[in-house]
């Protein structure tokens, strides 16, 4: 909420005005009234929801719509002068053929500063080629075939750079679910490659994808935020950064980016144990979680804000609250089921809230479903945890068939996979059976044995059974 209410304060008397007129406009009048009371009162979530007669669910979709809204009229505010700029770059033929050579130098001369301002490098090739043809009879002719080669070079460096980063994401899901060195490896490797493509320009473009790359890389790969060959400082990193986009304030890209930082401030905080100051970043991701999650995976690992999220509410004890909070936060969400890990993530993360809301059976449809969807065979240990995760639920629902069923398939892969490889997947086994024992007398001795056991173990790949609180309300849910 703190973050929407700093938009709304911080909005100029005409930008206020105008958002505010839209939503009466268009019949939206709730959420004029709550950008009213944000801006004007001083009051309680709990105090606007009595004024405008919303319920919790209504109220946090109402404030994630009126969220979006400012965020459009802000994008189109900015994105107003760099439209008016590429459509006079789509007019340069028509300068070229009806203007005065001496008028038409002038125009391309006063367009390439504009769009250096801009830092629009596919649209200066079209202004440099212009200009060295104009030139063709003139000294200047050699200066502006080397600037526009330059920029052709540039341009490819930074759809190469692109390109690089949305892979080393891609190939880190594969990672992320297995741990595997070889995957590891490739993630060096490409690592590596983007920063040879970086160090051929001096360019505050190629160093903002390296750094969305380099910090994700210390955090979750390298598990070091000092790691060798590391030049600066994870926080020097945001504040350069930061300048970055301070000075590139109408960029489109760096508009939208911002958020990938504040996420990245998010994990760097909750990783150095600074929880105050990752609280700042966790309110400004989570009013956008679902977006960040579907559209920003090009440039980060936007799943692991979902585990950041469930280790939060696990630290604060307050993982009860989450599956009434998703049903607002993803009430129009889409999940790209090509997208495997993701899409493993997401639907753990719902269904371990559902878990935590006492939402059993909701919590075995969401993984069944995802079971009849995906084929989970390149993940057979991760797979093992999420069908334990489900016979889990099968228990606390007390379907016995099915949870017999269940636990016999899960110990014929464990056969195929050594036991010696799944020592806590066979104590978390005796865990559910012992719970459905009719013997009462040390029930639960027995299983807090078995957690103490579970807890002495790290496995060395994504281990679902880890957001689980092993606590002694778990056992009075088995028992």
């Amino acid at each position: 909420m703190s973050k929407l209410k700093n938009i709304i304060k911080q909005l100029s008397p005409k930008n206020y005005n105008s958002i505010y007129d839209s939503l009466i406009e268009s019949n939206a009048e709730k959420s004029a009234y709550l950008l009213k009371f944000m801006r004007e009162k001083q009051l309680s979530d709990t105090k606007i929801m009595e004024e405008l007669d919303v319920n919790t669910n209504a109220y946090y979709t109402l404030r994630s719509r009126l969220n979006q809204k400012i965020e459009e009229y802000l994008l189109h505010q900015m994105e107003s002068p760099r439209t008016t700029l590429l459509k006079k770059v789509a007019t340069i033929n028509e300068i070229v053929f009806t203007k005065k050579k001496a008028i038409a130098l002038a125009t391309l001369r006063k367009l390439e500063k504009e769009l250096l301002d801009y830092d629009l490098s596919n649209e200066l090739t079209i202004i440099y080629k212009t200009l060295k043809k104009l030139q063709i009879n003139s000294p200047d002719q050699f200066n502006y075939s080397q600037l526009y080669n330059r920029h052709v070079a540039y341009m490819l460096a930074v759809d190469k750079a692109e390109d690089l980063l949305a892979e080393y994401f891609k190939k880190l899901g594969v990672y992320f679910l297995t741990y595997d060195e070889t995957e590891k490896l490739g993630l060096t490797l490409l690592k590596k490659e983007l920063e040879n493509v970086s160090n051929l320009y001096q360019s505050h473009r190629l160093y903002i994808y390296m750094s969305c790359l380099n910090i994700y890389h210390w955090l979750f790969v390298e598990k070091s935020i000092n790691s060798e060959g590391q030049q600066d400082p994870i926080e020097d990193i945001f504040d350069k950064v930061q300048t970055i986009f301070d000075s590139y304030y109408l960029d489109p890209i760096y508009y939208h980016l911002k958020l990938v930082f504040e996420y990245l401030k998010l994990e760097y905080y909750t990783n150095v144990a600074v929880y105050r100051k990752a609280e700042k970043y966790y309110e400004e991701v989570n009013e956008t979680a679902a977006i960040f999650i579907s559209n920003y995976n090009l440039y980060t690992f936007t799943p692991q804000f979902l585990l950041t999220k469930l280790e939060r509410h696990m630290r604060l004890e307050n993982e009860n609250l989450l599956y009434e909070e998703n049903k607002s936060i993803f009430e129009d969400f889409d999940i790209d089921k090509n997208n495997v890990p993701q899409y493993i993530i997401y639907v753990l993360y719902r269904a371990i809230s559902c878990y935590y809301g006492d939402k059993y059976d909701e919590a075995a449809k969401y993984v069944n479903n995802m079971l009849n969807d995906l084929s989970l065979k390149k993940y057979p240990y991760t797979q093992l945890e999420i069908k334990l995760f489900l016979a889990l639920q099968y228990c606390l629902m007390k379907d016995y068939d099915l949870f017999n069923q269940l636990v016999n398939s899960i110990q014929r892969q464990v056969r195929l996979l050594g036991k010696g490889n799944c020592v806590h997947i066979l104590l978390f086994t005796k865990i559910l059976k012992t719970s459905l024992n009719d013997v009462k007398k040390s029930k639960s001795g027995k299983i807090q044995g078995y957690i103490q056991k579970i807890k002495a173990i790290n496995p060395p790949y994504f281990s679902p059974l880890k957001y689980l609180k092993l606590d002694e309300d778990f056992i009075n849910r088995l028992t």
